[in-house]
């Protein structure tokens, strides 16, 4: 859809599979969206996070290389839900409001729809 300066933020990993199940699910909720997708080697959310590939300081370091910060209105950002854990860390070396979303992509939808 198209996006606007109060769009939600959404972060992944690079993940292929992980990338186009999100997007569809973004897709379906009929809420344009921010997809953000972090470096993680191509490896899936929970892979990442283990491997020490999808931490709070290479979220946050995404966030300040891509410039969201200049195409949204606002400091907020979606993360996966399987890695709420990251959140206290994200806001304090970001700045940005941290918001957990669902564990599985399937929730994005109906997660979206009721986000504010």
């Amino acid at each position: 859809g198209k996006v606007t300066n109060q769009s939600p933020v959404l972060v992944t990993t690079n993940f292929s599979i992980t990338y186009f199940t999100v997007a569809g699910e973004v897709e379906s909720s009929k809420i344009p969206s921010y997809i953000i997708c972090c470096d993680a080697d191509g490896m899936s959310v929970l892979t990442a996070w283990a491997a020490e590939k999808f931490t709070a300081e290479k979220i946050s370091d995404t966030l300040n290389n891509i410039g969201i910060m200049d195409m949204v209105g606002h400091r907020k950002v979606v993360i996966p839900g399987y890695v709420s854990v990251l959140s206290g860390k994200l806001e304090e070396i970001s700045g940005w409001k941290v918001n957990v979303g669902p564990r599985e992509a399937s929730g994005i939808t109906n997660y979206l729809r009721g986000y504010k």
